[in-house]
């Protein structure tokens, strides 16, 4: 028998269309069968159904750059943690990283995965593969045996690739399959031994500063490549003001150049390493590129009111205690976001600087676009059930133990957000369900 759900009585947004009104969806065999009233629904008596009163539906959310750590790092996350922490947080579909071990710089490599993915992830999962063999940045992967074997980008995230040459080749070859190349914007020259934003707060705690340069000197370089070679160059992680100038400047010029920004770049300031007493080091507000300024966070939010930024990612790095638990020169770059991530922005629409149809498409449709994925990250008949459920206003506190997570690594723990994913729904099926 197919399986069948009916979700009542909710606010339907499709930020494709920009729909937005009230009624039901009737899912049939994994695929949105009814949008409207569910009264013109053929459900048969064994349909689930789902009392959406009060809540928000809308496509499944996407999040193009997460890290789930396996293979190699199975303490920090596994393709089964992962992607049910990715459910708890409204998402449908993961891009996972390639910063693996081994690394994922091959057809043989990449098809481990898929085997592993199909075993054991609760949602959808899209590999992105390296730019260059092994991460080292010296020699450009197979780019046309990779695309073959399935990435949707490739990317040596954690790392730059220092030379320019690769990057115009892989910009080239991006171009002629089709594949974005989302760069990790660091001049490590710059930023050498850095830790945390450059700046008084720096200053002030004793502690090496990583500059606005050290990122908006490789966006510029990367957006020149770009311009010269016609490829596609997704720029991660967006993190200053700078940054955005450049970015915005560039689309003016017709280069092919999208963007991303996390959660905690469009929240969180570099205050947050000072922790609650403004003296201890908080490790968890330790990531790269680091936690900026306010007037940062002001040009992000521009940015994606702007569409110069196409999508929110998480960065999502989880870690083991261990990595954390130490001095904040020696603790691990990352932030455990997965969970928090929908709740965290939602704060910019509480707080009236985003209007929810657009931040909800740079959780949805504008990420499908950037990587050629024209049948997700929208609320359509016959668009696949991928679909996130959420109480705009209900609070809740973080509690990293309660994380499905390996990584517990939030500078969030404790805080109350408002913005809960109720459940989110997966070809069809429930893969997280806040009982009612």
């Amino acid at each position: 028998m197919e399986s069948e759900l009916l979700i009542l009585g909710g606010r339907l947004i499709n930020p494709g269309d920009r729909m937005d009104v009230f009624g039901d969806v009737f899912i049939s065999g994994g695929t949105i069968a009814l949008i409207g009233d569910s009264r013109q629904a053929k459900a048969s008596k064994h349909a689930q159904v789902f009392n959406a009163h009060g809540m928000i539906i809308c496509p499944g959310f996407i999040d193009l750059h997460c890290h789930l750590r396996e293979p190699g790092h199975e303490e920090k996350e596994t393709i089964s943690s992962g992607t049910r922490a990715a459910a708890r947080g409204g998402f449908t579909t993961v891009c996972a990283m390639p910063n693996t071990d081994p690394p994922m710089d091959s057809a043989e490599s990449l098809d481990l995965l898929k085997k592993k993915i199909a075993m054991e992830a609760a949602i959808r999962v899209l590999p992105i593969g390296c730019i260059t063999k092994g991460r080292a940045g010296d020699r450009l992967v197979e780019v046309g045996a990779m695309e073959y074997a399935g990435v949707i980008a490739l990317s040596d995230d954690g790392d730059p690739v220092r030379d320019a040459d690769i990057m115009r080749e892989a910009l080239e070859y991006g171009n002629t399959f089709g594949l974005p190349i989302t760069s990790h914007c660091e001049d490590i020259e710059i930023s050498r031994d850095g830790v945390m934003n450059q700046g008084t707060m720096a200053e002030r705690l004793g502690l090496r500063g990583i500059p606005a340069a050290a990122e908006e000197n490789m966006v510029e370089r990367d957006i020149a490549l770009a311009e010269q070679t016609g490829g596609h160059l997704h720029v991660a992680h967006v993190s200053t003001a700078g940054s955005v100038e450049l970015i915005r400047r560039a689309r003016e010029r017709g280069v092919h150049v999208t963007a991303e920004v996390t959660p905690h770049h469009l929240t969180l300031t570099e205050d947050q390493v000072a922790g609650e007493d403004g003296k201890s080091l908080n490790t968890c507000a330790k990531v790269n590129p680091p936690l900026r300024t306010e007037a940062d966070i002001k040009a992000l939010i521009a940015g994606l009111k702007e569409g110069v930024i196409d999508a929110i990612a998480t960065d999502h790095a989880p870690h083991a205690e261990a990595d954390k638990k130490c001095s904040f020169e020696t603790a691990a770059f990352g932030i455990s976001g997965l969970e928090t991530a929908f709740a965290s922005v939602m704060s910019l629409y509480h707080e009236g600087k985003i209007d929810l149809i657009t931040l909800l498409s740079k959780l949805t449709i504008e990420p499908a676009n950037i990587i050629h994925q024209k049948d997700l990250g929208m609320l359509e008949v016959g668009a696949p059930a991928d679909i996130t459920i959420f109480d705009p206003n209900a609070e809740w506190i973080v509690d990293p133990l309660a994380f499905a997570s390996r990584g517990r690594n939030t500078p969030l723990a404790g805080k109350t957000l408002k913005g809960r994913v109720m459940a989110t729904i997966y070809g069809g099926r429930f893969r997280h369900r806040v009982m009612q």
